[in-house]
């Protein structure tokens, strides 16, 4: 794929996945579409030589995989990423009235930067558990997908240190309006309401429980004078899940290869889909079938942790060590951190710049300041799991947990040439 038709479907996907649930469900669609086969975590399983499947956990979790032979003789190349992005959740007694408005109460979803989300134009999306006439209780995506809700900025008027010195309070400044409070609003109907329009046949059905964001309606696009950038929500980490979905789904040469895109990384990767969870040991596990073969797969089989870095910004330079400060459109970053927040070895950043030197693409490296602490990823968390050598790379990136992120319109085709060819490495 060519790289300007590869960033309008990353577009498209990003626009297309407001939560984890929904990303989740556009890779699965994707992958049934080019033939792979779902499996069901409940049911026996049998493998077939060049057979390509895939699975879901709690509809926010993938993993999918290619199979070219006996993993325990090959061993297995993977590439992990992460479905969430750090948001604002609604609480589940959401709704309450203050000062002649709607609102809805909201809790912080892992390391948000709070100010941009100040002034958007908000839409609501995610699951909700609907119980059927029958008693029968199924999950459901809901998507508002048109601005419904906004957090209104205090005027400067009031607040003359806005600029100066602002700590925002979670509990009292983020609860986003609404409407006015001189008509009715009953939150539980309004998404029984949105569900029903999106589907009449649940003309009996309700909704009994719900896990829902606010997300910005604006949608993701190539900007700069030159379109060297794109600018989205969501690029840490949905660019990553898109990247090697996509360079499995392109995958030409036979290989035994596999993604896995967790949900929950942005709080701790602790639950039954996040990394640090069994989600991909237990799928490991079952593909080998024994523990020998499971211990001699590992031993042969390598992830890259992709996850996005740490682009260094001309306004604030000295963030950044000066040596290790990727650049936009500078390629793919290898993130290095002696102290394990990172799971890169030597060994393996050689076997990606293999793979990154056969695919003609640059490749960089982020270290953060040796006075600064720095972020982490599935990687290591991976690494401890399962044992597997493993590699943490990620697109430079500008305004990280910002409500609208930016990334260098080139690196993520990059990359996608760079994780086809580590695919297909002997």
């Amino acid at each position: 794929m060519d790289e300007r038709a590869f960033n309008e479907d990353l577009l498209d996907y990003l626009d297309n996945s407001p939560t984890p649930f929904h990303a989740t469900h556009n890779l699965a669609t994707a992958f049934e579409q080019a033939g792979f086969i779902r499996l069901d975590e409940a049911a026996a399983w049998s493998f077939e030589p060049g057979g390509r499947y895939f699975l879901t956990r709690g509809d926010s979790s993938l993993v999918a995989f290619t199979l070219a032979g006996d993993p325990a003789q090959t061993g297995v190349r993977m590439v992990g990423s992460h479905t969430d992005s750090p948001c604002l959740k609604l609480k589940p007694n959401a709704a309450f009235k203050a000062h002649g408005y709607w609102q809805l109460g909201v809790e912080v979803y892992g390391g948000v930067l709070l100010n941009p989300w100040f002034d958007r134009d908000l839409s609501l999306a995610g699951q909700v558990s609907i119980r059927h006439g029958d008693g029968r209780i199924e999950q459901r995506l809901i998507d508002f997908a048109r601005p419904i809700a906004t957090i209104p900025s205090l005027a400067i008027h009031l607040d003359r240190e806005a600029n100066e010195n602002r700590a925002i309070n979670k509990q009292t400044y983020l609860p986003a309006i609404v409407c006015r409070d001189d008509v009715a609003f009953d939150l539980a109907e309004t998404l029984n309401e949105q569900l029903r329009a999106s589907d009449p046949g649940l003309a009996n059905s309700e909704i009994t429980a719900f896990e829902l964001s606010l997300y910005p309606v604006e949608k993701a696009a190539i900007v700069g004078l030159r379109e060297e950038f794109i600018a989205s929500a969501r690029l840490d980490n949905l660019l990553s899940c898109y990247v090697s979905a996509r360079a499995l789904l392109d995958l030409e040469t036979p290989a035994t290869a596999l993604i896995v895109c967790n949900d929950h990384e942005e709080v701790g990767s602790g639950s039954a889909v996040g990394a640090r969870g069994p989600f991909l040991r237990s799928i490991l596990e079952r593909l080998t079938a024994t523990s020998e073969n499971y211990a001699r797969t590992i031993a042969q089989s390598m992830l890259v942790s992709t996850d996005n870095a740490h682009g260094i910004h001309p306004n604030f330079s000295d963030r950044h060590d000066a040596q290790h400060a990727p650049v936009l459109n500078g390629g793919p970053a290898i993130k290095v951190n002696s102290n394990q927040a990172y799971a890169s070895t030597n060994e393996t950043i050689a076997l990606f710049k293999q793979a990154c030197g056969t695919a003609g693409v640059p490749v960089q490296s982020f270290v953060a300041r040796a006075d600064m602490g720095c972020g982490s990823t599935i990687g290591p968390l991976t690494a401890t799991a399962l044992g597997v050598r493993t590699v943490d790379v990620g697109v430079p990136t500008f305004a990280m947990h910002s409500i609208r992120e930016l990334a260098g319109a080139r690196d993520p085709h990059a990359l996608y040439r760079a994780l086809g060819c580590f695919f297909a490495q002997a």
